[in-house]
């Protein structure tokens, strides 16, 4: 299993917390998240340069990155 950038890891870490790992509301708090910049300043455009895409055409990865991220935190 890859690592995921720490950074990217916490935001996604941060958005369950808020709202839960439930799927698609879970995209629903990281969309707001990000478009609100509620997290260390993080917008849509530095998540995606960290690796993470909110576009619909990229849920499935999406998806995977947080299944990472959670089994990332449960490891540690």
């Amino acid at each position: 299993m890859n690592s995921l950038d720490p950074q990217l890891r916490d935001f996604i870490l941060f958005c369950v917390d808020r709202r839960g790992a439930d799927w698609p509301v879970l995209y629903d708090e990281m969309a707001c998240v990000a478009g609100q910049h509620l997290f260390q300043g993080l917008g849509r455009t530095e998540l995606k340069q960290l690796g993470l895409s909110l576009a619909l055409d990229s849920v499935d990865e999406t998806l995977e990155m947080v299944k990472r991220a959670i089994a990332q935190d449960k490891q540690s």
